[in-house]
């Protein structure tokens, strides 16, 4: 199959690590380490994605003497109620006070250039690919990496094979 053909199914991570909305965020931040993850999808009783919890949702925390320093810090002052909704973000500690509701999910037969789009287009680093309403895997940008290792790899086969095959020909050939 040629790269340009592939879709999500093709290259996604099956049965990916997933939390629910009452997961705690230690547990949820050890899981991203101990699988070098930087997010996971949050899903309901019924495998239904219903949001997703990533890095930069934990990264201004009170733990880390992090919360409040937000870019356009002073719009913490010109825009009423702001500080009351980054509360829970600095201080919550249930996966629901924190994670994204608002997900972009993709079907098994997105094609890898709809992938690539919709990942530049919403800002995202990970995309949840759902089927029949419930998560089935995860298309990543290193599982782009991949594809792109791959084809890179291909493409160094092809030119050793094209490769001259003595100094003679070595001599003689344009230089690149």
């Amino acid at each position: 199959m040629g790269y340009c053909a592939m879709n999500a199914a093709d290259l996604m991570t099956r049965d990916p690590i997933a939390v629910s909305r009452d997961t705690s965020l230690e547990k949820a931040a050890t899981l991203m380490v101990e699988h070098r993850i930087s997010g996971l999808p949050v899903v309901d009783e019924a495998g239904a994605v219903i949001g997703m919890i990533t890095e930069g949702d934990l990264i201004r925390r009170a733990e880390l003497d992090t919360s409040g320093q937000a870019p356009g810090w002073l719009s913490r002052f010109l825009v009423p109620g702001l500080a009351a909704e980054e509360y829970p973000h600095s201080y919550g500690v249930r996966v629901r006070e924190v994670m994204t509701e608002k997900v972009i999910a993709i079907i098994p037969d997105t094609p890898l250039s709809a992938i690539v789009q919709s990942m530049e287009a919403h800002c995202v680093k990970r995309l949840p690919v759902v089927q029949d309403g419930k998560l089935i895997g995860m298309v990543s940008r290193t599982d782009l990496l991949r594809v792109l290792s791959a084809l890179l790899g291909a493409r160094k086969v092809v030119e050793l094979r094209g490769a001259v095959s003595d100094d003679r020909e070595l001599a003689l050939a344009p230089p690149r």
